[in-house]
């Protein structure tokens, strides 16, 4: 069984700073992309930042200047580095995959964490 395991999740005060990590576990072949998306409450989940096995980048234009994406493919984690945080950055950060492959050569997987909760707040 696969899994994606959030973590670093809390509270921190705005201006603050807060770094998620998402570890890939479990029996995979690869996994070339992951993203991390949020929602707040009664808000739709969101695309925050994405980071592909070759290191291109993609970022959601709320958080473009403060946060950043990195990943260690020996280690299967991606994290993100929130700096600068602001109360409208609450929500449940999830981790997600589109390219989760099982087997080589075999078909790809849409796959999610069970999230942690950021709350941003004096």
């Amino acid at each position: 069984q696969v899994q994606l395991v959030e973590s670093g999740g809390g509270l921190v005060q705005p201006g603050g700073s807060l770094r998620l990590s998402c570890a890939a576990s479990g029996s995979f072949f690869s996994i070339d992309a992951m993203d991390w998306y949020r929602q707040a409450p009664g808000k739709q989940r969101e695309l925050v930042a994405g980071i592909t096995s070759g290191d291109t980048i993609k970022n959601g234009d709320s958080v473009k200047g403060r946060f950043s994406v990195s990943r260690d493919n020996a280690k299967n984690t991606v994290y993100l580095q929130m700096n600068s945080l602001k109360p409208e950055d609450t929500a449940v950060y999830f981790c997600h995959t589109d390219r989760l492959r099982l087997v080589a050569g075999g078909p790809t997987y849409s796959w999610w964490g069970q999230g942690t909760q950021v709350t941003v707040s004096s």
